[in-house]
């Protein structure tokens, strides 16, 4: 068992069932983190993509759009 007791292991057991298990703190973040990472990405692909037609010009290049004609 390496140099720690038998106590150690259990304490150790203890803590890491605690942890990971189903109602554990860090499993219920992990999930809490998915949701979120799901929603962002639902959003992103919601959002339209800006063709070259649709994108507004930028202050000078409009400037001289209009001085054009």
């Amino acid at each position: 068992m390496g140099s720690f007791s038998i106590w150690h292991w259990l304490i150790v057991l203890v803590v890491v069932a605690l942890v990971f298990g189903g109602r554990g703190k860090l499993s219920g973040i992990m999930g809490d983190a998915a949701k979120g990472i799901r929603a962002f990405r639902d959003g992103l692909k919601d959002e339209p993509t800006a063709t070259a037609e649709n994108k507004p010009l930028p202050t000078a290049e409009r400037e001289k759009d209009e001085a054009r004609g």
